[in-house]
């Protein structure tokens, strides 16, 4: 798998000529499982075949019971400068129904372990979650900033089909996932996390000013990346493409010296519907100018007239030439995005 991995890079180095990486990220599945020399193979690879900003931002995600003290010494010799780590709960009733790996305690000995190797951390938290009262919840964001830690990264839990939760919820052993509890919590850390001079930048992602994921920052501001591995997804501005799921057929195909991949070529309108849904969930909003002049004058009307009752009921609201949700509209964004996109049977010849 790496000999293929590093096989992608240099097959793929000609799609970024005349371009810098910003970032790596090691992230999707448990790359913890790497140690240090495989993980700095791989970043060599992206050395030797691309040029790299100075000072990139190179990310890890681990979880808890990954980093023993050996690992976290090892990973502070690296290259690797963040780390991103699945903490979800400092709870153990919240780790064990969703058959999380670590424990409570797990999750905070690495975290005071961490903070001896590593200055950019980020953590995962789950709000939400089935029992978890608004105390309980108080106290994990309050636990997590007793490690000042300056990003973290917090989303409601959501019930996967064929999991153990979803069995339980549908024997009524444990209540169904609450969304007027889910957007009051999401309220509280927004609260929370302000007083403690955290920047709300995007819907799910909270930073200390120096310490916003550059890496999903990209992401959301509709900058290229490239996915290296089986399942990864990779966006050149105007094209989509994603690899292979299958471990054996990427690896066989990367032998041959093809690309196991598929290729999307998105339309002008699918465009404007990605721009709108990433611009809605960030602190920078939708450029009214930039949709006028990257998508024409019908889609920048068009967004406005979707627009109207969303701004009259104040989930939105208009900075100048810029479009963003407002405090009450930010748990609601995914949907008010959904309905500023346009549909094809909309778009007018």
């Amino acid at each position: 798998m790496l000999q293929a991995l590093q096989q992608e890079l240099i097959m793929r180095k000609k799609e970024y000529q005349g371009q810098q990486i910003a970032t790596i990220y090691f992230g999707g599945g448990t790359p913890s499982v790497l140690n240090t020399e495989e993980i700095d193979l791989l970043i060599q690879t992206v050395y030797d075949n691309y040029e790299i900003e100075k000072d990139p931002e190179i990310t890890l995600e681990a979880n808890p019971d990954d980093l023993s003290s050996q690992k976290l010494k090892e990973l502070g010799n690296s290259r690797i400068n963040r780390l991103s780590i699945g903490i979800q709960s400092f709870f153990d009733e919240d780790l064990t129904l969703m058959n999380r790996a670590h424990n409570a305690e797990q999750a905070k000995a690495s975290l005071r372990e961490v903070t001896a190797f590593f200055d950019n951390i980020s953590i995962d938290l789950i709000y939400g979650i089935p029992n978890a009262d608004h105390k309980r919840w108080q106290k994990n964001i309050k636990t997590a900033l007793s490690f000042n830690i300056p990003h973290i990264s917090s989303y409601a839990l959501t019930v996967e089909p064929r999991t153990a939760l979803k069995k339980f919820i549908e024997k009524g052993i444990v209540p169904d996932v609450d969304d007027e509890i889910a957007e009051e919590q999401f309220q509280m850390l927004c609260s929370m996390l302000a007083k403690e001079g955290f920047v709300h930048y995007e819907i799910s992602n909270f930073g200390k000013p120096g310490y916003f994921s550059r890496n999903n920052t990209a992401y959301w501001q509709g900058k290229t990346y490239m996915g290296i591995g089986p399942s990864a997804h990779s966006f050149n501005g105007t094209q989509r493409s994603w690899n292979i799921a299958n471990n054996t057929k990427y690896i066989q195909a990367i032998g041959k010296g093809l690309l196991p991949r598929e290729v999307e070529t998105l339309s002008q309108m699918d465009r404007y519907n990605e721009y709108v849904m990433t611009g809605l969930r960030t602190m920078w909003g939708v450029s009214l100018k930039r949709v006028s002049e990257e998508f024409g004058q019908h889609f920048h009307d068009y967004l406005l007239q979707q627009a109207e009752q969303h701004l009259a009921d104040r989930f939105l609201f208009l900075d100048g030439d810029t479009l963003l949700v407002t405090k009450k509209g930010k748990f609601l964004s995914d949907g008010l995005a959904a309905d500023l996109f346009m549909l094809p049977l909309e778009k007018k010849n």
